[in-house]
């Protein structure tokens, strides 16, 4: 045989997993738009919430404010509101889009061509997982960042069309403490998160319709069983400070959510990255996404 045809007949080089999982990541975003696209329109929404409040404040009150030693971080509160209402809503995007992940291409058989090519399940799930956990942190950041840019131009100048110096207003403000402080922050959310996501996914690969039924059936019941039947609420209260830990434990003085932290003297990673129920959190995620994985693997089109 010639060379020639031993050159025909050799196989393809495999691609390299760092550049088969880009695809995939980028394959996901192409399907799913609307979960980046989710809290970009949230923050315009908010922003035009705000402009419409900063336009309605009268100067008195504003006046009022600024003499009240008091209240010095109420300027600072609007911005860390809309802040706030962009990460909850991405928080809630990247829920939406893990139960509906598998699900969807169950539901419209796509999973079939999906499955053809030469991507392992393991690739295909990590590049989801990567959705809400790498990509959607990223969109937040940059979503509040543009967002409290936005806010501070429209805030300016709405001081400035009504006599008031927007220097008084400059001086109440601490962005970049904002900004650090969610960039300290969102690390910590994605972990504490992730058995969520995790379960979700599971869900999605495994239920044959109604994923969100599913995917609050067995903690709706324990809810139902605990008030009902055990007569106390200690369920209950664990999975309200579960859900709410992500966000409190970085952002309060020892993490009992009573005294926020107001300056960057104040972050302490090393208590909030150390914290033992972050890290049972992430193994419970990794024996999750296990699960995931073989269901993507065994499971058909619905």
């Amino acid at each position: 045989m010639s060379s020639a045809n031993l050159e025909t007949l050799t196989p393809p080089a495999a691609l390299p997993w760092t550049r088969l999982f880009y695809w995939s990541l980028r394959r996901e975003l192409w399907e799913h738009r609307n979960v980046v696209l989710a809290p970009l329109a949230v923050a315009a929404f908010a922003v035009l919430v705000f402009f419409l409040s900063a336009l309605a404040t009268t100067n008195a009150e504003r006046a009022a404010i600024l003499a009240d030693p008091a209240k010095a971080h109420a300027f600072m509160s609007l911005y860390n509101a809309v802040g706030g209402v962009i990460l909850i809503s991405g928080l809630v995007a990247g829920a939406l889009y893990c139960l509906g992940a598998l699900h969807g291409e169950r539901r419209d058989r796509s999973i079939l061509f999906w499955k053809s090519l030469p991507v392992s399940d393991t690739t295909t799930m990590l590049a989801k997982f990567a959705i809400p956990t790498l990509v959607l942190p990223l969109v937040i950041l940059a979503a509040v960042v543009a967002a409290n840019i936005v806010q501070v131009m429209l805030h300016s100048l709405v001081w400035s069309a009504t006599g008031m110096h927007p220097a008084q207003l400059w001086g109440r403000l601490d962005l970049p403490l904002m900004w650090l402080g969610l960039l300290y922050g969102l690390p910590f959310m994605v972990l504490w998160y992730a058995p969520i996501y995790a379960w979700l996914l599971v869900v999605s690969a495994w239920a044959r319709r109604a994923p969100l039924m599913w995917g609050l059936a067995p903690f709706a019941a324990m809810l139902i069983v605990e008030h009902l039947a055990l007569h106390h609420t200690r369920f209950h209260w664990a999975t309200e400070r579960y859900l709410g830990g992500g966000v409190i434990q970085p952002y309060t003085v020892g993490g009992g959510g009573k005294v926020w932290i107001d300056k960057l003297s104040g972050f302490e990673p090393a208590r909030v990255y150390t914290h033992p129920v972050l890290w049972l959190g992430v193994a419970v995620a990794a024996l999750l996404l296990w699960l995931a994985i073989r269901l993507r693997r065994s499971r058909g089109p619905l």
